[in-house]
């Protein structure tokens, strides 16, 4: 949360020093690592915490390193033959020299960073604290880096990337040094060939059956950036990438956690019988915690980003207007996708992944075709609500709950946000500045969240609750 928060903070800073095509350029670098780096280690790295004996986990982990040295050594004679030709279809040949940092980028990434095989180790071993330290270090020293080369005069692309290169070295040696200071016994005494050919032979069903379904879900996160950088350019690209990172920043954080409390609590309550009043629960709190202020910002989106990002972003504020409901069905189907494997039905999460894929492709696509980058965007956000609500819905249903429950919990929230969204639409008529916008927008949030505290009936909401009462000169009151 602090390393996220970090690149948060510095955002409006850095949105001033660097440019939307700057940010794009970014944006397309960061794609094309990422596609790779999400299978650098062939998946081995899931596998490292599983072996009872260290020394299997350790052959893991030296395979897992030998592999992404391979993988990024492969990308060297592919950005000789291939670099040219790639700038030119993504219509960006600012991003020619950058492309030759892409090997030592996806090393790093695979060993330390991303999906890394060093986390993996730390965390078999339980050292979390340092997990964190190393990612935490990693993170000030990208956003230092960037914010250096912007002050420095420098506002091209380059400074972007170069930070991300710091922070990418600098945490897996980081990691590495402390793991290696406490663990080296285990590596120098039970690493050999043979025991990491034996381990990787073991455990193949990971490259086997993760890899490419891995692939296939990080090509249709990354596609977007490819696609609207082949269409428009690359300060389309900037616009996007901005208002997506900074939606999926919140929802990232609250879904992991929200998820892997939800996998947990609805394997055991299938077994209980109660999987549908917990599915329900969970969907009716979901809904609660994000509707509310996802369609504040589909009304206030562009006001919010001039104020904090700068004029030259009111377009990227426009795009996140139009993704935001799209985001919010998002957040709200990644935990309950959980539901696919705990009623035993992933062959559904493939065909998902497959849909998913090419109606981003063709939704932008056509958005391309008929010359509008905002229809594009548009475009891309429908079939995004469409595919993952319908699947939400789906999968609740198979899990026994009724298509009507989950109706008037939708329209109950949209019921309560009508006002506000009213009132917000209303100052926008009247010609009201944006900032009082922004306030009154802030304002409402903080009404309904304390509504929403208050009415809450949870364990943790009445205990707080009744801290107050005995705290706070006449809160119990209320």
């Amino acid at each position: 949360m602090l390393a996220q928060g970090l690149l948060v903070l510095a955002s409006p800073i850095l949105t001033r020093l660097y440019g939307p095509a700057a940010f794009g350029v970014f944006a397309l670098f960061s794609s094309l690592t990422g596609i790779i780096d999400a299978v650098i280690c062939l998946r081995y790295e899931l596998a490292i915490m599983l072996p009872e004996n260290d020394a299997d986990g350790a052959n893991l982990l030296a395979g897992s390193f030998g592999i992404a040295t391979l993988i990024s050594s492969l990308t060297i004679p592919a950005i000789w033959l291939g670099g040219p030709a790639l700038a030119r279809w993504l219509n960006a040949p600012q991003i020619v020299p950058y492309l030759w940092w892409i090997p030592l980028v996806l090393f790093f990434g695979g060993i330390g960073a991303g999906h890394p095989a060093l986390n993996a180790w730390a965390s078999r071993t339980r050292n979390f604290k340092e997990i964190s330290i190393t990612r935490v270090v990693g993170t000030i020293a990208v956003v230092g880096t960037q914010l250096s080369i912007g002050l420095s005069g420098f506002s091209s692309a380059g400074g972007l990337i170069e930070g991300t290169l710091v922070g990418s070295i600098l945490s897996p040696i980081l990691l590495g040094w402390r793991i290696w200071r406490q663990d080296h016994r285990i590596f120098i005494e039970g690493i050999s060939w043979k025991g990491i050919w034996e381990n990787l032979q073991l455990y193949r069903k990971f490259p086997f059956y993760n890899t490419f379904a891995t692939l296939l879900n990080t090509i249709s996160w990354q596609v977007p950036s490819f696609l609207l950088a082949a269409f428009f350019s690359t300060t389309v690209v900037g616009y996007y990438a901005l208002g997506n990172q900074l939606l999926r920043v919140p929802m990232d954080l609250i879904g992991y956690s929200v998820g892997q409390a939800f996998f947990s609590h609805a394997a055991t309550a299938r077994n209980d019988g109660t999987l549908p009043a917990f599915v329900v629960n969970t969907f009716r709190r979901l809904v609660e915690y994000s509707f509310f202020p996802i369609l504040i910002l589909m009304v206030i989106g562009r006001e919010l980003f001039v104020i904090v990002f700068g004029s030259q972003w009111a377009e990227a504020g426009v795009y996140t207007q139009i993704l935001s409901v799209w985001m919010c069905f998002w957040f709200i189907s990644s935990p309950l996708s959980g539901l696919f494997s705990i009623l035993e039905k992933n062959e559904y999460s493939f065909g998902i992944n497959i849909v998913v894929l090419v109606s981003r492709i063709a939704a932008i696509w056509l958005g391309a075709f008929l010359g509008s980058a905002r229809l594009a965007i548009a475009l891309f956000s429908l079939t995004g609500v469409l595919v993952y609500g319908y699947m939400s819905f789906w999968v609740m249903v198979m899990a026994g709950v009724s298509w009507a429950k989950l109706g008037r919990i939708l329209l109950n929230n949209l019921a309560l946000f009508a006002p506000a969204g009213g009132l917000l639409i209303l100052m926008q008529l009247l010609g009201f500045p944006g900032w009082v916008q922004v306030l009154a927008a802030g304002g409402l949030i903080g009404i309904y969240y304390l509504y929403r505290f208050y009415e809450n009936d949870e364990p943790w909401s009445r205990s707080v609750k009744l801290w107050l009462r005995r705290r706070v000169p006449g809160s119990g009151k209320s």
